[in-house]
Protein backbone atom coordinates (compact mmCIF):
# COMPACT_ATOMS: atom_id res chain seq x y z
CA UNK A 1 0.00 0.00 0.00
CA UNK A 2 1.02 3.23 -0.68
CA UNK A 3 0.90 6.31 1.61
CA UNK A 4 0.49 9.16 -0.74
CA UNK A 5 -3.19 11.26 -1.15
CA UNK A 6 -4.67 8.29 1.36
CA UNK A 7 -7.42 8.64 3.92
CA UNK A 8 -6.42 7.63 7.03
CA UNK A 9 -7.35 6.94 10.81
CA UNK A 10 -4.73 6.93 13.80
CA UNK A 11 -6.10 5.94 17.10
CA UNK A 12 -4.97 7.19 20.15
CA UNK A 13 -3.25 9.92 17.95
CA UNK A 14 -2.88 12.33 20.77
CA UNK A 15 0.43 9.31 21.69
CA UNK A 16 3.66 9.25 21.77
CA UNK A 17 3.69 6.79 18.90
CA UNK A 18 0.32 8.17 16.84
CA UNK A 19 0.82 11.65 17.43
CA UNK A 20 4.49 11.05 15.84
CA UNK A 21 2.95 8.87 12.86
CA UNK A 22 0.06 11.89 12.13
CA UNK A 23 2.88 14.46 12.13
CA UNK A 24 4.73 12.05 9.35
CA UNK A 25 1.27 11.40 7.75
CA UNK A 26 -0.12 14.34 7.22
CA UNK A 27 2.49 15.60 4.73
CA UNK A 28 0.99 13.35 1.93
CA UNK A 29 -2.45 12.27 3.48
CA UNK A 30 -5.55 13.16 4.76
CA UNK A 31 -5.31 12.20 8.39
CA UNK A 32 -8.22 11.78 11.02
CA UNK A 33 -7.00 11.05 14.53
CA UNK A 34 -9.28 9.86 17.27
CA UNK A 35 -8.20 9.88 21.14
CA UNK A 36 -10.00 10.10 24.27
CA UNK A 37 -7.09 11.80 25.67
CA UNK A 38 -7.17 9.67 28.64
CA UNK A 39 -3.56 8.78 28.27
CA UNK A 40 -2.80 11.41 24.79
CA UNK A 41 -2.49 15.30 24.81
CA UNK A 42 -4.53 17.69 22.91
CA UNK A 43 -1.48 19.91 21.93
CA UNK A 44 0.33 16.73 20.54
CA UNK A 45 -2.03 16.30 17.71
CA UNK A 46 -0.53 18.23 14.61
CA UNK A 47 -2.48 20.89 12.99
CA UNK A 48 -2.86 19.80 9.40
CA UNK A 49 -4.93 16.49 10.70
CA UNK A 50 -8.58 16.36 11.75
CA UNK A 51 -9.06 15.73 15.04
CA UNK A 52 -12.15 13.84 17.12
CA UNK A 53 -12.17 13.73 20.44
CA UNK A 54 -13.89 10.18 21.30
CA UNK A 55 -13.61 7.08 23.15
CA UNK A 56 -13.17 3.96 21.10
CA UNK A 57 -14.83 1.47 23.81
CA UNK A 58 -17.92 3.28 22.92
CA UNK A 59 -19.51 1.92 19.43
CA UNK A 60 -21.00 5.01 18.71
CA UNK A 61 -17.25 6.31 18.29
CA UNK A 62 -16.21 3.39 16.41
CA UNK A 63 -19.25 3.71 14.21
CA UNK A 64 -18.54 7.10 13.76
CA UNK A 65 -14.55 7.76 12.80
CA UNK A 66 -14.55 4.07 11.06
CA UNK A 67 -15.97 4.95 7.59
CA UNK A 68 -16.15 3.53 4.02
CA UNK A 69 -14.01 6.30 2.25
CA UNK A 70 -11.00 5.45 4.70
CA UNK A 71 -8.12 3.60 3.65
CA UNK A 72 -6.73 2.23 6.09
CA UNK A 73 -6.62 2.59 9.96
CA UNK A 74 -3.53 2.72 12.53
CA UNK A 75 -4.64 1.15 15.52
CA UNK A 76 -2.19 2.85 18.30
CA UNK A 77 -5.20 3.18 20.97
CA UNK A 78 -4.27 1.51 23.95
CA UNK A 79 -6.17 1.17 27.50
CA UNK A 80 -3.69 2.17 30.12
CA UNK A 81 0.26 1.75 30.77
CA UNK A 82 1.81 -1.60 30.95
CA UNK A 83 3.43 -0.75 34.13
CA UNK A 84 1.33 -1.71 37.45
CA UNK A 85 -1.99 -1.27 36.12
CA UNK A 86 -4.22 -0.32 38.66
CA UNK A 87 -7.03 -2.83 36.94
CA UNK A 88 -5.09 -5.68 35.33
CA UNK A 89 -8.62 -7.36 34.11
CA UNK A 90 -9.98 -4.44 32.86
CA UNK A 91 -7.61 -3.80 30.97
CA UNK A 92 -7.07 -7.02 28.92
CA UNK A 93 -10.97 -6.93 28.33
CA UNK A 94 -10.71 -3.00 27.30
CA UNK A 95 -7.98 -3.38 24.95
CA UNK A 96 -9.33 -6.46 23.24
CA UNK A 97 -12.75 -5.44 23.27
CA UNK A 98 -11.87 -2.02 21.34
CA UNK A 99 -9.71 -3.81 18.91
CA UNK A 100 -12.89 -6.20 18.23
CA UNK A 101 -15.19 -3.65 17.90
CA UNK A 102 -12.72 -1.78 15.41
CA UNK A 103 -12.09 -4.56 12.96
CA UNK A 104 -15.87 -5.71 12.97
CA UNK A 105 -16.87 -1.93 11.89
CA UNK A 106 -13.99 -2.23 9.25
CA UNK A 107 -15.21 -5.32 7.85
CA UNK A 108 -18.76 -3.98 7.80
CA UNK A 109 -18.02 -0.62 5.80
CA UNK A 110 -15.01 -2.51 3.89
CA UNK A 111 -11.93 -0.71 4.97
CA UNK A 112 -9.59 -4.01 4.97
CA UNK A 113 -5.90 -2.44 5.36
CA UNK A 114 -5.23 -2.03 9.59
CA UNK A 115 -1.38 -1.40 10.87
CA UNK A 116 -1.25 -2.44 14.51
CA UNK A 117 0.97 -1.69 17.30
CA UNK A 118 2.09 -4.26 19.87
CA UNK A 119 4.73 -5.37 21.65
CA UNK A 120 8.10 -7.08 21.89
CA UNK A 121 6.13 -7.93 25.57
CA UNK A 122 4.25 -10.56 23.72
CA UNK A 123 7.80 -12.79 23.71
CA UNK A 124 7.92 -12.86 27.21
CA UNK A 125 11.08 -13.61 28.31
CA UNK A 126 13.04 -15.29 24.99
CA UNK A 127 16.47 -15.86 23.82
CA UNK A 128 18.17 -12.74 22.10
CA UNK A 129 18.18 -11.51 19.42
CA UNK A 130 13.98 -12.66 19.30
CA UNK A 131 12.74 -13.13 15.98
CA UNK A 132 9.53 -13.02 15.21
CA UNK A 133 9.00 -16.47 14.53
CA UNK A 134 9.82 -17.09 17.73
CA UNK A 135 7.29 -19.59 19.91
CA UNK A 136 5.39 -20.29 22.12
CA UNK A 137 4.97 -17.22 22.56
CA UNK A 138 4.73 -16.51 26.49
CA UNK A 139 4.16 -13.21 27.89
CA UNK A 140 4.46 -12.71 31.20
CA UNK A 141 2.80 -9.42 31.87
CA UNK A 142 -1.03 -8.39 31.64
CA UNK A 143 0.11 -6.23 28.93
CA UNK A 144 1.84 -8.62 26.86
CA UNK A 145 -1.04 -11.14 26.87
CA UNK A 146 -3.65 -8.15 26.17
CA UNK A 147 -1.13 -7.72 22.98
CA UNK A 148 -1.27 -11.27 22.00
CA UNK A 149 -4.91 -11.68 22.43
CA UNK A 150 -5.14 -8.59 19.41
CA UNK A 151 -2.54 -10.24 17.00
CA UNK A 152 -4.65 -13.24 17.66
CA UNK A 153 -7.98 -11.31 16.51
CA UNK A 154 -5.49 -9.30 13.68
CA UNK A 155 -5.04 -12.75 12.16
CA UNK A 156 -8.31 -13.99 12.17
CA UNK A 157 -9.58 -10.88 9.92
CA UNK A 158 -6.44 -11.20 7.91
CA UNK A 159 -6.78 -14.80 6.90
CA UNK A 160 -10.83 -14.88 7.21
CA UNK A 161 -11.78 -11.69 6.09
CA UNK A 162 -9.63 -10.83 3.43
CA UNK A 163 -8.04 -8.07 5.70
CA UNK A 164 -4.29 -7.08 4.96
CA UNK A 165 -2.42 -6.31 8.67
CA UNK A 166 0.69 -4.89 9.15
CA UNK A 167 1.60 -5.80 13.21
CA UNK A 168 4.47 -3.91 14.82
CA UNK A 169 5.95 -5.55 17.98
CA UNK A 170 7.98 -2.55 19.41
CA UNK A 171 10.83 -2.37 21.39
CA UNK A 172 10.78 0.97 24.47
CA UNK A 173 9.99 3.61 22.32
CA UNK A 174 11.06 6.90 23.69
CA UNK A 175 10.50 10.94 22.39
CA UNK A 176 9.51 14.25 23.27
CA UNK A 177 6.21 13.23 25.72
CA UNK A 178 6.30 13.02 29.54
CA UNK A 179 4.15 10.27 31.39
CA UNK A 180 5.38 7.76 28.56
CA UNK A 181 8.02 5.53 30.08
CA UNK A 182 11.91 5.42 31.87
CA UNK A 183 13.69 8.68 30.74
CA UNK A 184 10.67 10.86 31.03
CA UNK A 185 10.20 9.35 34.68
CA UNK A 186 13.79 10.15 35.60
CA UNK A 187 13.75 13.51 34.17
CA UNK A 188 10.75 14.51 36.34
CA UNK A 189 12.41 12.63 39.32
CA UNK A 190 15.49 14.68 38.93
CA UNK A 191 13.52 17.94 38.45
CA UNK A 192 11.85 16.94 41.50
CA UNK A 193 14.84 15.85 43.58
CA UNK A 194 17.89 16.57 42.12
CA UNK A 195 20.42 14.85 44.81
CA UNK A 196 18.38 11.46 45.02
CA UNK A 197 17.15 9.31 41.74
CA UNK A 198 14.98 5.75 42.73
CA UNK A 199 15.39 3.42 40.35
CA UNK A 200 12.89 0.18 40.37
CA UNK A 201 15.34 -3.17 40.22
CA UNK A 202 18.80 -3.29 40.48
CA UNK A 203 19.36 -0.94 37.62
CA UNK A 204 20.49 -3.77 35.37
CA UNK A 205 17.30 -4.41 33.20
CA UNK A 206 18.66 -3.85 29.45
CA UNK A 207 16.85 -3.77 26.66
CA UNK A 208 16.11 -1.84 23.45
CA UNK A 209 15.39 1.63 22.73
CA UNK A 210 14.13 3.26 19.52
CA UNK A 211 12.99 6.89 18.78
CA UNK A 212 9.79 7.47 18.38
CA UNK A 213 10.76 9.45 14.60
CA UNK A 214 12.70 6.20 13.68
CA UNK A 215 9.42 4.17 14.48
CA UNK A 216 7.16 5.82 12.96
CA UNK A 217 9.12 5.80 9.95
CA UNK A 218 10.01 2.02 10.03
CA UNK A 219 5.98 1.56 10.24
CA UNK A 220 5.26 3.10 6.91
CA UNK A 221 8.67 1.50 5.37
CA UNK A 222 7.21 -2.09 5.85
CA UNK A 223 3.33 -0.90 4.93
CA UNK A 224 4.33 0.68 1.50
CA UNK A 225 7.33 -2.18 1.16
CA UNK A 226 5.79 -5.35 2.89
CA UNK A 227 5.34 -8.44 0.33
CA UNK A 228 1.92 -8.66 -0.93
CA UNK A 229 1.58 -12.03 -1.33
CA UNK A 230 0.40 -12.39 2.46
CA UNK A 231 -1.78 -11.17 4.37
CA UNK A 232 -0.59 -10.84 7.80
CA UNK A 233 2.69 -9.27 8.20
CA UNK A 234 4.33 -9.10 11.89
CA UNK A 235 7.97 -7.33 11.88
CA UNK A 236 9.68 -6.53 15.08
CA UNK A 237 10.66 -2.93 15.36
CA UNK A 238 13.95 -1.88 17.26
CA UNK A 239 17.42 -1.39 17.19
CA UNK A 240 20.39 -3.65 17.14
CA UNK A 241 21.90 -2.20 20.43
CA UNK A 242 20.41 -2.32 24.23
CA UNK A 243 21.48 0.16 27.07
CA UNK A 244 20.92 -0.51 31.11
CA UNK A 245 18.44 1.28 33.43
CA UNK A 246 21.48 2.55 35.26
CA UNK A 247 22.75 3.56 31.77
CA UNK A 248 19.46 5.67 31.04
CA UNK A 249 19.94 7.54 34.40
CA UNK A 250 23.71 8.72 33.57
CA UNK A 251 22.31 9.70 29.90
CA UNK A 252 19.54 11.94 31.60
CA UNK A 253 21.42 12.68 34.77
CA UNK A 254 24.35 14.44 31.90
CA UNK A 255 21.67 16.10 30.34
CA UNK A 256 20.20 17.72 33.12
CA UNK A 257 24.16 18.63 34.39
CA UNK A 258 23.20 16.78 37.23
CA UNK A 259 25.26 14.17 39.38
CA UNK A 260 22.78 11.85 41.49
CA UNK A 261 23.25 9.20 44.26
CA UNK A 262 21.34 6.18 42.73
CA UNK A 263 19.24 3.93 44.77
CA UNK A 264 17.54 0.93 43.74
CA UNK A 265 14.72 -0.64 44.90
CA UNK A 266 16.45 -4.43 44.20
CA UNK A 267 15.83 -6.93 42.54
CA UNK A 268 15.96 -8.45 38.79
CA UNK A 269 12.99 -6.51 37.25
CA UNK A 270 10.96 -3.04 37.94
CA UNK A 271 7.98 -4.23 38.65
CA UNK A 272 5.82 -7.28 38.05
CA UNK A 273 5.79 -8.78 34.63
CA UNK A 274 8.87 -6.92 33.62
CA UNK A 275 10.93 -8.62 31.35
CA UNK A 276 14.57 -7.81 32.28
CA UNK A 277 16.36 -8.45 29.14
CA UNK A 278 14.95 -7.49 25.57
CA UNK A 279 16.63 -6.89 22.41
CA UNK A 280 14.66 -7.98 19.17
CA UNK A 281 16.26 -9.47 15.78
CA UNK A 282 15.34 -6.65 13.09
CA UNK A 283 16.56 -8.99 10.39
CA UNK A 284 13.35 -9.11 8.53
CA UNK A 285 13.15 -5.14 8.75
CA UNK A 286 16.54 -5.49 7.42
CA UNK A 287 15.67 -7.23 4.52
CA UNK A 288 12.99 -4.56 3.29
CA UNK A 289 15.91 -1.97 3.03
CA UNK A 290 15.31 0.27 6.35
CA UNK A 291 17.26 0.19 9.33
CA UNK A 292 17.21 2.70 12.31
CA UNK A 293 20.13 5.44 12.13
CA UNK A 294 20.41 5.82 16.10
CA UNK A 295 21.64 3.25 18.62
CA UNK A 296 19.70 2.84 21.79
CA UNK A 297 21.72 5.32 23.91
CA UNK A 298 21.86 7.61 21.23
CA UNK A 299 17.75 7.53 21.16
CA UNK A 300 17.86 8.06 25.14
CA UNK A 301 20.00 11.02 24.98
CA UNK A 302 17.74 12.47 21.99
CA UNK A 303 14.77 11.93 23.74
CA UNK A 304 16.60 13.31 27.29
CA UNK A 305 17.45 16.75 25.51
CA UNK A 306 14.30 17.29 23.99
CA UNK A 307 12.44 16.61 27.81
CA UNK A 308 14.80 18.37 29.09
CA UNK A 309 14.34 21.54 26.87
CA UNK A 310 10.57 21.42 26.77
CA UNK A 311 10.74 21.51 31.17
CA UNK A 312 11.06 25.40 30.15
CA UNK A 313 7.55 24.98 28.80
CA UNK A 314 5.73 23.24 31.50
Amino acid sequence: MKLTNSRLLVTGGAGLVGSELAEQLTVDNDVVVVDDLSNGIRDSVPDDAEFREGDLTDPGTVEEVITADLDAVIHCAAADKYVDSDDPRGQFETNGEMTYDILERMDEVGVRNVAFTSSSTVYGEAPRPTPEDFAPLEPISIYGAAKLSEESLLSVYAHSHDFTVWNFRFANVVGQRFGAGVVPDFVEKLEANPETLTILGDGRQEKSYMHVTECAEAIQHVIENAPERTSMHTYNLGTRTTTSVDRIADIVSDEMGLDPDYEHTGGDRGWTGDVPKMRLSIEKLAALGWEPSLSSDESVRRAAADLVDALEDR
